[in-house]
């Protein structure tokens, strides 16, 4: 039988998903906690791979295994098992064609920045910081720009492996609550580090050093080497992955601190 999982994760305790020789990971811990409860050794496969510290509200991995168990005692029994910063919110049962990657057709992101001239203590591996004044109205503007199917080259990281870089952007949009500025964006896919490069170019845009319509001439320049710093990745969300509706997988997550299943 094949499942599909909903977790989110503090990544500011772990090296990354992926298993590597150091630890800790979030793909190990999972898989450790996986085979304690199914009996066997299990491994997973996620929507999209984070990197050390960069967090997620929703991500989705699949998993085979030969136990059966209801729903509710796969949750108690894998939660019961894994470290305090990953948490499984919800599991469904699905057919073999599932794929935790490849049957995704979009995903989205969140970068958010505390922005005040205080630096955080609380949140300080959760949020990015920026203690000059940003201009949420304005990076939104210049956000808008990547709108639609480009060459992302300008916002890709040198170590990228993806064949090519064009992608999609569904929908982007910053906005600002109190001290806090996020931006989101939803895309058929992200090159690596594309998110965080576009949040480092659009914090430029937000304090004053670029215009609106650098943003724009940046992209078209393809070159990685006229856009910002890659901004840190304490401020990173994966948010959730979208599937097609007959897997019958919950939704995206409807605010920032809202997921997992009902009591």
């Amino acid at each position: 039988m094949r499942y599909a999982i909903g977790l989110e994760y503090d990544g500011s305790g772990f090296l990354g998903w992926q298993i590597q020789r150091q630890e800790p990971t979030v793909q190990g811990c999972l898989e450790q906690a996986l085979a304690r409860v199914a009996d066997h050794e299990v491994r997973v496969t996620c929507s999209g791979r984070t990197d050390t510290g960069v967090h997620a509200l929703c991500q989705v991995a699949h998993f085979d295994t030969l136990s059966q168990r209801p729903d509710r005692s796969w949750i108690l029994g894998i939660n019961s098992h894994l470290p305090a910063g990953i948490s499984v919110l919800w599991i469904r049962q699905v057919d073999d064609s599932f794929h935790a990657r490849f049957s995704a057709f979009a995903r989205s992101y969140r970068y958010v920045i505390l922005n005040r001239w205080i630096r955080p203590a609380l949140e300080a591996r959760r949020m990015s910081w920026c203690r000059k004044p940003l201009d949420a109205a304005k990076m939104d503007r210049a956000a808008r720009c990547l709108l639609g199917e480009h060459d992302f080259t300008s916002f890709r990281a040198g170590a990228c492996q993806a064949r090519h870089a064009v992608r999609e952007i569904h929908d982007i949009a910053v906005e600002r609550r109190g001290n806090i500025v996020s931006l989101q964006v939803t895309a058929n896919g992200f090159l690596y580090h594309m998110v965080r490069n576009i949040a480092g170019s659009l914090l430029l845009v937000g304090n004053g050093e670029k215009e609106v319509s650098w943003m724009k001439a940046t992209l078209e320049r393809k070159d990685r080497t006229r856009a910002a710093p890659t901004a840190p990745p304490e401020g990173l969300y994966f948010v959730a992955a979208r599937y097609p509706e007959h897997y019958g997988l919950p939704g995206e997550v409807p605010d920032f601190y809202e997921c997992g299943e009902q009591p």
